[in-house]
């Protein structure tokens, strides 16, 4: 299976299990706003009865047998309930606050995938550097032998080459597993199969700067971050919730009826014709505090989804500054890692030419393939972190699909 960033963004919005998990709490979100709303709807049930009662007189000691069929339709509809509607109210604000987890959720999903895809592309371009330094030891190793067979060189040019080999290739068993762990970690995240061979396009951020770091930034990344906006429709939650405790010790009117009809048995043909319709109307009195209780527990929600609010917004701006810094530092380390790589070769080819004219041992030849190595290595990590502040830096301003189009021609 061969992947792009943008294939695995794609597909796992489809099979991701916290991604599926946060799209069934919208489900359960709305059904519980269904709930709230039917409670303000007519209510029309169908009752039937059958019984047979025996009596007995309390002077004559006689007893007698009644039948009796009730049958009716019995409704009732809320004209007034004030606890009800805010209840309404209240839960569908819940399901914006569960679609805006569930946005929330797939934004952080989105963000730790690009994580593993980029930690998975490093530790392959690291295994890559590894088998170039496994090549350039065994030129060298080739080298150093044919120098002692000529009589130019000693046998312990041969052993730094042997040593250095063998050094290059534990760091290639090493670098396997790895490989192996980065790769397993993504397949987890995208629900694959763990033996299922698995190719990931390149892909390399564009080298730009970032844009500054201002409020315009902090109030476009507040308007698109998902988690923010959850945060400010749980406050409005929150203020409906704490309404609709407040009406608990507001009267309640409903409107009842009946219709139907009577008779002493099924469909014996003397029934007779029972309605009934009125209004009722119901005011609590005394309820053990319960109502005052309520209140007090959703003042206290609010005032937490309130510190919430605060802290996130802070934790926003903060977020967004460091990701706008940490790019730019990072781009820098680029530049600075490259030149750092073109100095180790040049150094690696004038002490190879001093090894093959025989002014010098293979010393000089090790220790500047080591710093080519550690050279390489400095820079295939400046590029990934520099691709992971970038891929923060989207997701701090609310869209991590951003990175797609910064990607290098």
């Amino acid at each position: 299976m061969e992947l792009t960033l943008g294939e695995a963004f794609d597909r796992i919005e489809l099979a991701n299990q916290n991604v599926l998990i946060g799209r069934e709490n919208i489900g359960a979100a709305t059904e519980g706003a269904r709930l709230a709303r039917a409670g303000l709807l007519p209510s029309i049930t169908l009752n039937a009865q059958q019984y047979r009662t025996r009596t007995v007189g309390s002077s004559t000691g006689t007893t007698s047998l009644y039948n009796r069929f009730d049958g009716s339709l019995d409704g009732s509809a809320a004209l007034l309930n004030v606890q009800q509607i805010a209840t309404w109210q209240s839960s569908r604000a819940g399901v914006q606050v569960a679609e805006l987890d569930y946005l929330s959720t797939v934004q952080d999903t989105l963000a730790s995938l690009g994580q593993a895809f980029f930690t998975h592309l490093r530790n392959l371009k690291r295994r890559t550097v590894i088998e170039d330094n496994i090549n350039r030891a065994r030129v060298l190793l080739t080298l150093a032998e044919n120098q002692f067979k000529a009589g130019v060189a000693t046998q312990i040019d041969v052993t730094r080459a042997q040593a250095l080999l063998s050094t290059a290739e534990q760091s290639r068993m090493q670098q396997e597993t790895v490989v192996y762990q980065s790769e397993l970690n993504l397949k987890r995240l995208l629900n694959l199969p763990a033996d299922e061979p698995l190719l990931l396009e390149r892909f390399s951020v564009r080298r730009t700067e970032p844009v500054s770091g201002g409020q315009s930034l902090e109030a476009e990344a507040l308007a698109l971050r998902a988690d923010y906006q959850s945060a400010l429709h749980a406050v409005e939650q929150a203020k409906l919730t704490v309404r609709a405790a407040r009406a608990e010790r507001l009267p309640v009117l409903n409107a009842v009826g009946q219709y139907g009809y009577s008779a002493p048995d099924v469909m014996d043909h003397h029934q007779k014709e029972a309605w009934l319709a009125g209004l009722s109307l119901s005011l609590p009195v005394f309820d053990s505090s319960r109502s005052d209780a309520n209140r007090r527990i959703a003042l206290a929600q609010l005032r937490t989804s309130q510190l919430r609010l605060d802290a996130l917004e802070k934790q926003v701006a903060v977020e967004v500054r460091s990701a706008v810094q940490d790019s730019k530092s990072r781009l820098a380390q680029i530049s600075a890692a490259e030149d750092n790589f073109a100095l180790a070769q040049e150094e690696l080819r004038l002490a190879r030419l001093r090894y093959e004219q025989g002014v010098a041992d293979n010393r000089e030849v090790v220790d500047a393939q080591n710093r080519l190595a550690l050279a390489s290595d400095n820079l295939v990590e400046a590029v990934h972190q520099y691709n992971l502040a970038r891929l923060e830096l989207a997701r701090s301003r609310g869209n991590v699909r951003i990175i797609l189009t910064k990607k290098s021609p």
